[in-house]
This record gives structure tokens, sequence and C-alpha cells, in this order.
């Protein structure tokens, strides 16, 4: 199954989720009619007045279960994976933490992120949570965060770790924590009711008044709480399949079973298992990597932890855990002392990034959302061959700003003063001057790495205020279009940022997004493949020959002219609400054909590469980092 498959997959679960929902509602409404009917004696009333008391108690019923849940869900979205983890006890993970456990987290989470194609989530830590579990929550990729216990951290070594953070990741690239969210907005919705019920039985006033009103407020209650285990039933159903994906999701990123099957053996081995303690635990349970409370089989978010195992290890014997729950009850693990003994506690060596001619176009398309065995090791190298004084910069919030502006300061001394004034106007001299010196200091760095040093300093960038991140957002593409003359990596930085930053502070793409058929998108692919074409590729014959190739793949009329718009960074951003509204099959046509366009010579250029992240990105489909053979970058078309 790939990513489009999954993505297809999670939104016919969302369509059950609805369906479910209001076949709970409608069982909650009938329960609650019942009682009114009894309470007001509806039978000796007029039928006209029986059937609109119904009809109000009924329409009352609805109200409460949809605004509940309506708000419930809103405040979710609008909080982000942040606000789920803060609620649960969860501190949050310092982008630039010393401390060797949670960097040693850190430095798993933003490998993993970058080898997915995805932005740096935010991380927290439940520091007084025992048991072994983590999970993923938020509405988009730009707001998740990853939240891991404190006997995660204790207790799993390197290698489990990254299997436990690379199946949360797996919910973040599917889409599992959209589908999470309104399931807890669904099952907040019908306690809601409940709540209404107890409100009525503290406060119903007079012993005249009380006849009437304590039959319904009791209904109330027991459908509440009646429409809770049928919201549990139904959260089981939908969660404990997706469960299985993310594992199989976990082993193919890592490309090791071992990490993730260490984990879930320690879950069953030590006393703590995977339970959480905090009172809310309920409310999370189908989003965790393991069971986070006892419940009956029907009950349970999570499939058997012995069937979890034996699909990664068909050896493992359920004697096992007896075995291995007798010596960590004595001895508790240590992961960290396991890494030592595994070679693993030592800092990494900094790792050649190969070149590499172009991979076929299917494969491309295979890889979104699916890392390739090598994209782990090669984000590993990414990151080790930035300076470490440079991901300091990075990870602190004080200094990310300048960074980021740095990095996009001309390498031309005219266009870099004209840059400097207009960073002052904006935002000030003071933060000018230190994107001067930022800039001054990334000039040699290696143009392969400057995409992947963005990704590392997200998350200390979007903790920025958001007054701060308006305005940063709104100066980006003011400073790489001051001379109209944009540079590729100019463009993808600027664009990909200001689209991550918009969607952290408002949860939504910059866009409406509005379903389109690929043939009604025609003009919007001729456009992109044409700029991706003159960009790849110095001779015309050249460039429209890779452009009629990328089209013949879309299964696009062959006809179309190739013409390089004038203004190319403009024609682009006009492209992206188009084909972020295409299905997901068309998505991947799309994809297929950019990818024709840029192998059609047989090499992929750094340009070229950070160009076609830049599209997967823009269209919601994560590309990992390709190894690509490191050449200059190429201006977009100018303006005429």
């Amino acid at each position: 199954m790939n990513f489009f498959e999954r993505q297809l997959e999670v939104r016919r679960a969302s369509a059950r989720l609805v369906w479910l929902f209001a076949l709970a509602v409608l069982i909650i409404v009938a329960f609650v009619d019942l009682a009114v009917w009894v309470a007001f004696r509806l039978g000796h009333r007029p039928t006209g007045v029986a059937v609109r008391v119904l009809v109000a108690a009924g329409l009352l019923t609805v109200l409460v279960i949809g605004l509940t849940s309506w708000i419930r869900t809103l405040l979710l979205r609008r909080g982000g994976g942040g606000k789920v983890a803060v609620a649960l006890g969860g501190v949050v993970v310092p982008p630039d933490t010393a401390a060797p456990g949670l960097r040693r987290l850190r430095n798993v989470v933003e490998e993993i992120a970058i080898a997915s194609g995805m932005p740096v989530p935010q991380l927290y830590v439940l520091p007084h949570e025992p048991g072994i579990n983590a999970f993923a929550a938020g509405w988009t990729p730009a707001n998740a965060a990853i939240v891991v216990t404190g006997g995660a951290l204790a207790r799993l070594n390197r290698d489990e770790l990254q299997g436990v953070v690379a199946h949360e990741f797996s919910h973040i690239v599917n889409g599992d924590m959209r589908l999470n969210i309104r399931l807890m907005g669904v099952l907040a919705g019908i306690v809601g009711l409940a709540v209404l019920g107890r409100m009525l039985l503290s406060g119903r006033g007079s012993r005249r008044q009380a006849g009437p009103l304590v039959l319904p407020a009791l209904a109330a209650v027991a459908a509440g709480y009646a429409g809770v285990l049928i919201g549990r039933l139904i959260k089981a159903g939908v969660s404990r399949q997706r469960e299985f994906l993310a594992d199989a999701s976990a082993v193919q990123f890592t490309r090791q079973t071992a990490g993730l099957a260490g984990a879930l053996k320690k879950i069953g081995g030590v006393p703590a298992g995977s339970r959480l303690h905090a009172a809310k635990a309920e409310d999370v349970s189908h989003m965790l990597f393991g069971e986070g409370r006892k419940s009956l089989p029907l009950f349970a978010t999570h499939p058997p932890l012995e069937r979890r195992i034996q699909l990664l290890d068909p050896a493992f014997d359920v004697r096992e855990l007896d075995e291995l729950g007798a010596r960590w009850t004595a001895v508790p693990p240590s992961g960290t002392d396991e890494d030592r003994a595994l070679g693993l506690a030592g800092p990494a060596a900094p790792v050649a990034v190969p070149a590499s001619v172009a991979a076929p176009p299917a494969t491309v398309v295979a890889s979104i959302g699916n890392p390739a065995s090598g994209s782990f090791g090669h984000a590993g190298g990414l990151l080790r061959g930035i300076p470490e004084d440079v991901q300091a910069q990075a990870r602190r919030a004080e200094t990310v700003v300048p960074l980021v502006l740095g990095l996009l300061l001309s390498a031309q001394p005219h266009m870099r003063t004209a840059q400097y004034r207009l960073l002052a106007a904006r935002l000030g001299t003071p933060l000018a001057d230190a994107a001067w010196r930022e800039g001054e200091r990334l000039r040699g760095l290696d143009p392969a790495l400057r995409l992947p040093l963005t990704e590392l300093a997200f998350p200390a960038l979007s903790g920025r205020p958001a007054h701060e991140l308006h305005a940063v957002q709104a100066v980006l593409s003011e400073v790489v279009r001051l001379d109209g003359n944009v540079d590729t990596f100019e463009y993808c930085l600027s664009t990909l940022l200001s689209r991550d930053l918009h969607e952290a502070v408002h949860h939504r793409p910059p866009w409406p997004v509005r379903r389109i058929a690929l043939p009604h998108a025609g003009p919007a692919v001729a456009a992109l493949f044409a700029v991706v074409a003159a960009v790849g590729h110095r001779e015309q014959a050249a460039a429209e020959a890779a452009f009629r190739a990328g089209l013949s793949r879309v299964v696009l009329v062959a006809t179309v002219p190739f013409q390089p718009p004038a203004q190319a960074w403009q024609a682009l951003d006009g492209v992206w609400p188009v084909l972020d509204g295409l299905a997901g099959p068309d998505k991947a046509l799309v994809v297929e054909g950019l990818t024709t366009v840029i192998g059609n010579d047989g090499v992929v250029g750094v340009a070229e590469s950070e160009l076609l992240r830049t599209v997967c990105a823009m269209l919601h489909c994560p590309l990992p980092p390709l190894m690509t053979v490191g050449v200059s970058h190429q201006p977009l078309p100018p303006r005429t």
C-alpha cells in the first residue's frame, strides 16, 4: 500500500467514522425520546403536541452532541499537538536541549523528520509516566507534536526508540492524526450529553419541577454513557488496523524489525508496561503506541501485544515475555547502558553524500511517504554535515530568525545591501545586523545542506510569537524577489517556510482546498513542468523534450506549447492551490510526470531535487531527500 492508497484509506475511515457517529446519535436520540415520552406521559397528549415535544427533545440532543463535538474539535485543531500533550502533563523538550537522554530523543526525531521529508515536529516528554509509550498529535504536520513517556526514554535503547518514533511518524505522514482528533471530538460530544444530564439533576429546583425533569435527566446521563461505550467501540474498530499499518511503515522506514520488536517486548516485560496514569489517558488511548489502560478485548484500541511482536519476529515465543519480565523486575533495563554496549552512545562520524543518477519516476512516487532503505542514513549524513555551531543556532529561539534570513541573503554585494536595508526597515536594525552576520557565516555551506538546515530550524522558528512569525512570513518573499532574479533555492526555501509557518499558525493551507479533476488542472501542470524543465536543462531543445516527456506521463495533450512563464515564480505561486486540490492518484501522476521532466537527461541536480521536494511538500506529499549530483543552482527564468 503506497502513500496515496493509505491516504485514501484514511479518508474512508473518516467517512465510516461519520456514519458510525450518526448511528450512535440516532440511538441516543431514540433513547432520550423514549424517556421523554414516559416522563411527560405523551401517550395521553394530543398527537401534534407529542410529536412537537419529541422533535424538540431530539433536536436538543443532537444540538448538544454536535455543538460539543464541534467546539472540542475546533479547540484541539487550533491548539495543535502541543495542547494535547500539555493536557496530559507533557513538558516541552527545547530544540537546543543538552540533557543526554533528551538530546538522543531529539536527534532521532530530527533524523526521521528530514529522512521522511516532513517538518521537524514539536517534542514533549511525560516525565512522570514510567510506562513505555508515545503518541503523535496535531491537525497538520506543521503543528504536529510527538510525545514520549519518561519510561520510554529510560528503558529503550536508540534502535528501539527509533522504531517507536518511526511508528509515530507513520501516523503523521498517513493522516492518522487528523482522524484521531476527530475521534476525540466525537467522544467529547457524546459525553457532553451525560454532563448536561448531571447538570439537570443537580439544578432541577423545586420538588414540583423534579418529577418531569428527573427522568429525562437520568436518560441523558444513561444515554451519554451508553454513547461512550458505543464511542469506544468505534474508536477501537478504527484504530486497531491503523496500528498494524504503522508498525509495518516503521519497519519499512527503519529497515530493521529488532528495534520495534524490542520496544514491544519491553512493554510486555517491564512491570509498568505501557500504562499511563494521567487522568485524561482515556482521551488519547487510540493515539498511543501501546495500550494506555487495561480494557476488555472488545474495547482494545490496539492489537494484542503478542500478535504485534510475532508479525515482527516470527520466531518469538510468548513464554519469552515471562522470562524477560522476571529479569527486568529484578533489574530494570537501561536504554543508555544498552546503547553503550551496542556502540550507539558516541557521536557518529559524518557520512559522505554519494552522487546518483536520476531514479525511475515510479520509484520516486513509491518513495513518497515511504523513505527508501538509505533515507535514514542519508538524513543522518546530512545532519552531521551541518557544522555543530550552525545546528546550535538553528535550535535556539533567539538566533533562529537571523539564521533563516541569513540563508536568503545574496552573494552579490549590491543585492545583499539592498536586502539588508529591507530587513532593517521591516524588522529592525538589530535583526538585520544579525541576519547579515549569519549570511556571511553560511555563504560556504554546501547547497545540499541548506534545506535540511531550515527543517532543523523549524521547531525553534514556529515557537516564536505569532506576531513575529507574521512579520517574518511577510518579508520572506520580498527578500528573495527584490531583484526579480530568483534563485531556485531562495524560492524553495521562502515558499516552504511561508507555507509551513502559515499552517503552524492557522492550522490550514494558505489557500482553500477545492477538489479538481486532472483534466481541469492541465494549464497548472503545463506551467509547472515548463518552469522545472527550464531550470534543469540549459538547451531549449532539451528542455522542451523533457517538458513533453513529462506531459506524456500525465496523459495530457502533447500539443501544449512549451512556453516557460516570463514570471516563473508568480506562475508557480498560482499552481499550488490548483494542484493541491487533486485527488491522490492524480497527484501521483503529476509527481511521476515531474520526475520524468527532471530525469530526462539522466541526472538530478541539487536545484532540481529541491524543486521536486518543494512541489511534493506543497501538494502535501512528503518526499524524502534525494541523493543528488551537486551542481550549482540555476535561477528561475527572470522577469521580462
